[in-house]
């Protein structure tokens, strides 16, 4: 099986070295995030365990037993095929084509996390955007749905269609403040000899859980009490029960 695997910037990992071109073993039990070497089928998922800008990533074949779990994969027998480029790593995770940024489905993005194509702007979902966070085309504004904008007219939350006013009551509002401070949460992962390891980030709802269950008892009220709150989609986008 052909997968990708991380390494620091030394081509460690947990701190093993290893070399391009050559094969290692394990020989006890294999176990998922205790034993044996592990890799991702799919490169967009070693991002979530190292950052793919900044570390370097390997193509691998696991050529003995494999376990999978999720989005993660370890085998007992792996060898290093080659080290991929930083201009490789980047066709591989862009579905489209001449993507500066990472994480774009869409072509000719200059920005990040871009679905759409040609945008110059960020977080993107439609075509030909100059502002950010647009699902319309050719919008130079922000966060509009609409084509050829330079001003945004519809506004929504919470799956409801609102006025401009009462959009502005929302994002002014104490509780949005705070659910602005979320970020994903990074962790560094001890190795066997008891060293930290390179940094990794938790998936998108756990970082959330982690962020709620900080937060103070008066924070937590802003947050529920943010104008047009709906619990239900609060919920479903952040898995936090309100």
């Amino acid at each position: 099986m052909k997968g990708f695997k991380g390494f620091d910037k030394d081509l460690k990992c947990r701190d093993m070295q290893y070399e391009v071109g050559k094969e290692y073993k394990f020989g006890d039990k294999l176990e998922m995030c205790n034993s044996g070497f592990h890799f991702c089928q799919k490169i967009t998922d070693v991002h979530e365990y190292y950052n793919l800008k900044q570390s370097r990533i390997c193509e691998i074949e696991a050529i003995g037993e494999i376990i999978t779990d999720k989005n993660k994969s370890v085998t007992n027998h792996i060898k290093i095929i080659r080290e991929l480029s930083k201009l490789e790593i980047l066709e591989l995770v862009n579905n489209g084509k001449d993507n500066t940024g990472l994480f774009n489905s869409g072509s000719r993005n200059s920005g990040n996390w871009n679905s759409g194509d040609l945008n110059s702007g960020s977080r993107n979902s439609g075509d030909r955007n100059s502002g950010d966070l647009n699902s319309g085309n050719f919008c130079s504004c922000d966060n509009s749905a609409g084509l050829f904008m330079s001003k945004r007219i519809s506004y929504e939350a919470f799956n409801k269609s609102l006025s401009e006013q009462e959009y502005n009551k929302i994002t002014n509002s104490n509780g949005y403040s705070i659910c602005k401070r979320f970020q994903l949460v990074r962790y560094r992962v001890r190795t066997k000899t008891g060293k930290f390891g390179d940094y990794r980030y938790l998936p998108y709802k756990k970082s959330w859980k982690i962020f709620w269950n900080n937060l103070t008892f008066t924070e937590r009220n802003l947050v529920r009490k943010m104008p047009h709150i709906d619990k239900a989609v609060f919920e479903e986008i952040t898995g936090v029960k309100l």
